[in-house]
């Protein structure tokens, strides 16, 4: 039998300032700490959510000072911890470094580096007046994908836009992910309407747990971003087993590596996959 872990998701509502962002995700996972969580997620944006023309310009790489903070407070609580997405400097493009990566850092209970992922879809969308971003403006997009061991299980890790994307999903779990880590900063707009089926989707398809830390509430970027909230925890099942309220919160849940076991060997979905025709 697997060891079952409690895991929490971090509710945010971050803004331009990177200090107040980080007093209040540090807060929020040292109370996941105290509960007993052995694996903590924060939400896509936690280092910064305000005017994109800024994001290049206060990038940092990997050993800069948003992933040493988050590196140490993992080592301190023991804990596994996901900084759900920072602006990581980028490359130089024609001489200069005009974008930065949307990107995932893994952090483990020593406070190592485990994993890093750059999210391969990028927001460029036009729903509607209020809902117009072209990430790729700012963003360059990664290019692989990753599936982490980890002692909790392990986690494939995605971000946020990425979730509309089942082929993505598909791929994760055929390189053995049981968890699956979505990180967002979620739109009002889009939110209501599609952030509860489109996780469920994942979920149930993945026969994986979905761990979905948000963004929620009213960012200080001009007042272009609202953002929907409802970090979520949802089963292999499909079943959400936790969400949180609006505003900065904690969404904690058991994750057991059991029922994944269990759910795909009672409806072989892989293996169908893999021998059907079309």
């Amino acid at each position: 039998m697997s060891e079952i872990v409690l895991a929490a998701a971090v509710q945010l509502t971050c803004t331009s300032d990177a200090d107040a962002n980080w007093s209040s995700a540090r807060g929020l996972i040292e109370r996941a700490a105290a509960a007993g969580a052995a694996f903590v997620a924060t939400p896509e944006n936690t280092s910064y959510l305000g005017p994109h023309q800024e994001k290049v310009r206060l990038a940092q790489g990997l050993d800069g000072e948003t992933c040493s903070r988050f590196a140490e407070l993992a080592a301190t609580h023991g804990i596994h911890l996901l900084l759900g997405s920072f602006n990581e400097r980028g490359v130089e493009e024609d001489g200069e470094i005009r974008r930065c990566n949307n990107t995932s850092v893994l952090f483990g209970p020593q406070g190592d580096r485990l994993a890093v992922y750059r999210k391969i879809h990028l927001f460029d969308v036009n729903v509607s007046p209020e809902v117009s971003f072209t990430e790729s403006a700012t963003c360059a997009p990664g290019d692989e994908t990753v599936v982490v061991q980890t002692t909790v299980g392990k986690l494939g890790l995605t971000i946020c836009y990425d979730m509309r994307f089942p082929e993505l999903y598909v791929r994760l779990v055929g390189e053995g992910a049981e968890i699956l880590t979505i990180p967002s900063a979620f739109t009002m707009t889009t939110g209501k309407d599609h952030w509860y089926p489109l996780l469920r989707a994942r979920a149930i398809e993945s026969q994986a747990y979905v761990i979905a830390p948000a963004q929620s509430g009213k960012h200080d970027d001009n007042g272009l971003r609202h953002s929907y909230g409802h970090s979520l925890i949802i089963d292999p099942w499909g079943q959400v087993v936790a969400t949180a309220s609006e505003g900065p919160g904690l969404a904690l849940a058991e994750i057991d590596l059991d029922l994944v076991a269990k759910t795909r060997a009672a409806m072989p979905v892989a293996d169908h996959r893999a021998s059907a025709q079309y």
